[in-house]
């Protein structure tokens, strides 16, 4: 979240100086010098996110600052965009697919649509029994979740993507239902 934070005090986040002292209480507020801030913090924050930026503005944001990035798979990540680069996109994708069990659509030259399920965070917490019950912080997760998707599939297709569109609408009628991630092609 103090990521996020940063992201925000950016110029190019498009995020207005007097809105950056909401976000900065919030965290104080809960920050007790613990490695990690607590889950009300989080949720308080990305609520707040929410409620003073825009959509595009927290995109920008997350897709600087997006959860679960999984930079440790950076190196097979960069050896299939080397591998596949000679292959239209439609096809990398496929193969994408195939090889890392992902579920991409190819919807046309500028758009590709990802219906997208993880299988910690939210999920575990909902196999658990705990659930978030705000929509907002629903929202807030997978908008989070769709800037962690951009770095992977930039890294390993080798294009440059713009989240679009995040709809949960298939997981607030099932708490199971993937996401579907709407990513502009650049």
């Amino acid at each position: 979240m103090k990521t996020v934070f940063n992201e925000m005090k950016k110029k190019k986040s498009g995020v207005p100086a007097h809105i950056l002292p909401i976000f900065a209480k919030i965290i104080h507020k809960h920050d007790i010098g613990a490695p990690s801030l607590p889950p009300e913090c989080e949720d308080e924050f990305y609520k707040a996110m929410e409620q003073h930026l825009t959509e595009t503005q927290r995109f920008n944001i997350y897709a600087q600052a997006g959860g679960c990035k999984g930079i440790g798979a950076d190196k097979e990540r960069l050896a299939f965009a080397k591998t596949h680069a000679h292959l239209p996109l439609n096809e990398r994708i496929q193969k994408f697919n195939e090889l890392f069990n992902r579920n991409i659509d190819y919807l046309d030259e500028q758009t590709m649509a990802v219906h997208f399920k993880c299988h910690h965070g939210y999920y575990l917490r909902a196999r658990e029994g705990k659930d978030f019950n705000l929509p907002g912080s629903i929202k807030s997760y997978f908008e989070r979740c769709a800037g962690g998707r951009l770095y992977e599939y930039e890294k390993a297709l080798g294009v440059n993507l713009r989240i679009k569109a995040v709809d949960i609408s298939p997981l607030i009628q099932c708490k199971q239902n993937p996401v579907l991630f709407i990513f502009e092609i650049k």
